[in-house]
């Protein structure tokens, strides 16, 4: 087994496939996984999701020492992905913005949840109005925190991938009444610095077993881990496409054609 905690990082905007890096890649997933991904309309998700499943299936070869090929991933009832091994490892996977990151955990059985968020707003409505529509999402300590803050939107934004990176974990995504899942800040994110001191409340209740660690992978991205137990502070390793696709072995032939049409999708509006 590798080392006990995973937590890397792959940033989208640096990453323009190449047809062969495009027909390497997408050899190296399953026929499934590869049939979702040839569903997506734009560019940015096609990469983000397939990124997200070359470094699940890059984690699980390196922390098993299994064979990169033989490996299979199925989805649970919630669809969430998980390996068909009986080995003791759990991850997860986040994408939005620039990035796609995983958190993972071998030899534990620690609940594991991660999320990440580009700190921007982009609705159409005035910030005002959006935050009045998202306001039963929020707990009214919650809301105090982002309305004394300095910069109300990137206190939203970590709030909600704090909320994200929990819910995760349990395994009930954002189907909760999120309000009475409520976060207590206490020191500000910076970039290549850790934030362990956050606090959950449930319902009321401090939640002392449950463990957050965040920070910021650039000043537009916000990244928050949950688990249920203490695990390791290890810094988001950031990863290129050749430190991705190293050791990966085919599991399909070469689609000249599926990787065409990645080519004709267009770019996600602005």
């Amino acid at each position: 087994m590798s080392q006990s905690s995973v937590r890397w990082c792959f940033n989208l905007s640096k990453w323009s496939p190449t047809y062969p890096e495009l027909l390497l890649a997408t050899s190296c997933i399953q026929p499934e996984e590869k049939l979702r991904l040839g569903r997506f309309v734009f560019t940015k998700d096609f990469k983000s999701s397939l990124i997200g499943r070359l470094m699940m299936r890059k984690f699980a070869s390196e922390s098993c020492e299994k064979n990169y090929e033989t490996l299979t991933f199925i989805r649970d009832e919630r669809g969430r992905p998980l390996l068909s091994l009986t080995e003791s490892i759990n991850f997860n996977v986040s994408h939005q913005g620039d990035y796609t990151v995983l958190a993972g955990e071998v030899n534990s059985d620690v609940l594991l949840g991660i999320d990440v968020m580009k700190l921007e707003y982009t609705g159409g409505k005035a910030l005002s109005e959006f935050f009045r529509i998202m306001d039963r999402n929020f707990s009214n300590i919650e809301w105090r925190q982002i309305y004394d803050s300095t910069d109300q939107l990137k206190t939203f934004c970590r709030l909600w991938a704090l909320k994200e990176s929990y819910t995760k974990a349990i395994g009930l995504g954002i189907t909760v009444k999120l309000n009475e899942i409520s976060f207590q800040l206490a020191s500000p994110l910076s970039v290549n610095k850790s934030v362990q001191d956050t606090k959950l409340f449930v319902s009321g209740r401090k939640m002392i077993e449950w463990h957050f660690n965040e920070t910021l992978l650039d000043e537009d991205h916000c990244v928050a881990v949950a688990t249920n137990k203490k695990v390791a502070d290890v810094r988001f390793r950031e990863l290129n496409f050749g430190g991705l696709m190293q050791n990966a072995k085919p599991l399909l032939p070469p689609d000249e054609g599926y990787c065409l049409e990645y080519f004709k999708k267009p770019e996600r509006p602005v």
